[in-house]
């Protein structure tokens, strides 16, 4: 049996004060309004309009429905929560084009049933005996849905400006237009009988300044399109804008619609872009709604001097070259904001923020890369470096390995550039049916990031290790170091050179081996996780090495390692009968050869094994392939592959299960499919957590050798391929 449990604690601050504040919320009570009066109980029904969007938005408007098992209370209290509701629902009626629509809110309380509006409900309300529960019934009539009329676009009023959303700031509200909020917003509304009257306070309680008479809105569309001049779109605008008369007067698509514009002028480098705040004009007569929009475009801009604030520690003039953005190109908003990941993505910051920095500055002709403009808008990084030095425990245990126990000590930034230096100390071979003793690991490792070219990194690996195995007893000192560099959307290559000196003893035999070799990998991954430990629901991995290797001790001899593996994700929700990400089927293949050389040329530590997770399920460590005798000890071999088929299955409550077939073989030959096949089958459960699944599986052999186990159990965090 074999199973396998690994815990690594890293030591790290207290929790910041916004996951204190979730957590006390998550444990919160319900409360009353604080008053002498008892709480009343209530529940609220929600009579369904047949429009699901719409019975959506009123659901989440209502106060009633939300606050009603969290935030009881007294009577008075409720009948003001009550006649709330009818602007709240009333409002979601308005945000999905319902503008010739009605509420009606109904309260049961004891034997009566009363309107929501009849002035002696907090009385009836207060009469009630103590805990006796109100029935409320929200009910809406919507009426015809409105549609968009004339949709224009204008240039601001020239005597004062309407009040605009300048980039990347969110849309403001007017004196006639209060902000859109949440799921029932709706854009503003100007009934053509009357002016909207200014300096009204919006519904969140701030006042908003009266504007001066000239910047008053017009009472009509006719009149807010005649105090500016047209703004003609271009075809990616007009595309990326994507309103037209005649269709539903929904004010998330109208607001969309503004936010949408904004950003593709912005794309076309015009810095300082603003699309005002919708004014919408309702004309009850046709259903339709008038809708006019206030567009400045204006200069057209490139990247302006980069600054960067907030450094202690890390050099500018690594993060300036490795910044991929440029000063004299194109402003564009996307490209900013890349550059800005791109820089997070270092690993030694906390937080990355980047800012316009105006005014807006004129280049010498020498310095823009776009011919004819010379206006650049100045662009500013701000910095939270995150600490340097992180320590962290590692513990962990299998039944077939022992347990091992070590500590590591990282740091993120050793030399200001983003380098990287790990020293880590393990304890192995506490036990555990593969080993015959303790062993160590010891090592140090050393990244340096963007070594003599961008997204090129340096590898440097110092290593001394001891392990007792059944297998074999092995003492070495390795050395590696190799330059690993991205290529591509999804391609990652390395290559390098490594030395080990190594002490092997197997069946009796002690040997001195000196090894060179130059591993060579390049790998592929589509599937697009932010976290490897997440499981891949798509997409495919793939890996290839080639590792040419010489043997200069105990015999000499050339031979290189040749190896394989490709695992691919099938959603079954592109049959129709789940839904995405919860029924999928992994599918993993390997294949690996030793090429040059017969397998007692080789070291016992450079030869194919197949058993355990990684390989075959079912299978002790090192228990797939040819055995010492009639004994459970390995021998090796110089050619395997294996494959596998897994089955897994998303339940509710964060749980999930698994199915999943093995099988594999290990051989004495270089061509891959020779050996004893080995087939292993089982299943087993998943928790999912915010850090990854917690993995438990049992697996049995079909066909286990002599001496081999009859049934494996493995613990671990994540998917096995």
């Amino acid at each position: 049996m074999s199973c396998i449990l690994g815990i690594v604690t890293v030591f790290c601050a207290p929790l910041p004060a916004e996951a204190k504040a979730s957590k006390a919320a998550a444990n919160a009570k319900p409360v009353t309004d604080g008053t002498s009066d008892p709480a009343i109980p209530y529940a609220v029904t929600l009579t369904p309009t047949k429009q699901a969007d719409l019975d959506a938005a009123i659901a989440a408007s209502s106060q009633l429905k939300s606050l009603q098992t969290s935030h009881t209370v007294g009577a008075y209290a409720l009948a003001g929560r009550i006649r709330s509701d009818y602007d709240r629902v009333n409002s979601a009626l308005e945000s999905q084009g319902y503008y010739a629509g009605s509420v009606k809110i109904s309260v049961k309380a004891g034997a009566r049933t009363v309107d929501g509006k009849d002035p002696s409900l907090p009385d009836i309300l207060k009469a009630l005996a103590r805990n006796q529960k109100v029935a409320i019934t929200i009910s809406a009539t919507i009426g015809p849905r409105f549609s968009l009329g004339n949709v224009a676009l204008t240039t601001p009023p020239q005597e004062a400006p309407a009040a605009s959303v300048p980039a990347p700031t969110p849309t403001t509200p007017t004196a006639t237009a209060p902000a859109m909020k949440g799921p029932t917003a709706k854009a503003p509304v100007a009934k053509t009988s009357a002016k909207t009257p200014a300096g009204k306070a919006p519904s969140d309680g701030k006042a908003v300044p009266t504007p001066p008479p000239a910047a008053a809105v017009a009472a009509t569309s006719e009149q807010a399109i005649a105090q500016a001049q047209p703004v003609s779109l271009l075809p990616e605008e007009r595309k990326a804008f994507g309103l037209s008369s005649g269709q539903p007067a929904v004010a998330a698509d109208v607001l969309a619609a503004q936010n949408s514009l904004l950003n593709q002028l912005q794309e076309e480098g015009y810095a300082t872009a603003s699309v005002s705040t919708p004014l919408a004009y309702l004309k009850p007569q046709t259903h339709t709604l008038d809708i006019v929009f206030r567009v400045n475009r204006g200069p057209k801009v490139v990247i302006g001097p980069i600054s960067m604030t907030g450094l202690a520690h890390t050099k500018q003039r690594y993060l300036m070259n490795r910044l991929e953005l440029k000063e004299g190109e194109l402003y564009r908003p996307s490209r900013i904001e890349a550059a800005r990941q791109d820089l997070a993505s270092t690993g030694v910051f906390a937080s990355v923020q980047v800012r316009n920095a105006p005014p807006i500055i004129t280049l010498p002709p020498s310095r823009t890369l776009m011919p004819g403009i010379l206006q650049a808008m100045p662009i500013e990084f701000g910095f939270k470096e995150a600490k340097r030095r992180t320590l962290s425990a590692e513990i962990g245990y299998s039944t077939d390995l022992g347990g091992r126990v070590g500590v590591s000590w990282t740091h993120h930034n050793l030399l200001g550039n983003a380098e990287q230096l790990r020293l880590t100390a393990l304890i192995t071979g506490l036990g555990g049916s593969a080993q015959q003793g303790l062993g160590y690991d010891v090592y140090a490792d050393f990244m340096k990031p963007d070594f003599l070219s961008k997204g090129q990194n340096l590898s440097v690996r110092l290593e001394g290790i001891r392990q007792l195995l059944y297998s074999y007893h092995q003492t070495a000192i390795i050395g590696r170091a190799g330059l690993n560099r991205h290529v591509g959307k999804y391609w990652n290559v390395s290559g390098g050179v490594m030395g080990e000196q190594e002490q092997i003893q197997q069946f009796g035999d002690t040997r001195s081996y000196f090894i060179i070799a130059a591993p060579l990998n390049a790998t592929f991954d589509n599937t697009r996780l932010s976290n490897p430990i997440d499981p891949a629901t798509h997409g495919v991995r793939a890996s290839l090495s080639v590792t040419p290797s010489e043997s200069l001790e105990s015999g000499s001899s050339f031979f290189t390692l040749l190896s394989a593996q490709v695992s691919t994700y099938f959603d079954l929700k592109h049959l129709g009968i789940s839904r995405p990400g919860r029924s999928v089927i992994a599918v993993r293949g390997i294949v690996g050869s030793v090429q040059g050389a017969s397998t007692y040329q080789i070291p016992p530590d450079q030869r194919l094994y197949a058993g355990g997770p990684a390989t075959v399920r079912g299978f002790r460590y090192q228990g797939v392939g040819p055995q010492y005798g009639k004994t459970k000890y390995g021998i090796g071999g110089t050619s395997m592959d294996a494959g596998s088929v897994e089955f897994r299955q998303r339940l509710p409550m964060n749980l999930g299960v698994a199915g999943f077939v093995d099988a594999g073989q290990v051989g004495t030959g270089s061509r891959p499919g020779q050996g004893t096949l080995r087939v292993g089958y089982g299943g087993g459960v998943r928790y999912f957590t915010p850090i990854g699944p917690i993995r438990v599986d049992v697996a049995l052999p079909m066909n286990r050798p002599a001496y081999g186990d009859k049934w494996e159990l493995y613990f671990g965090l994540g998917e096995t391929f």
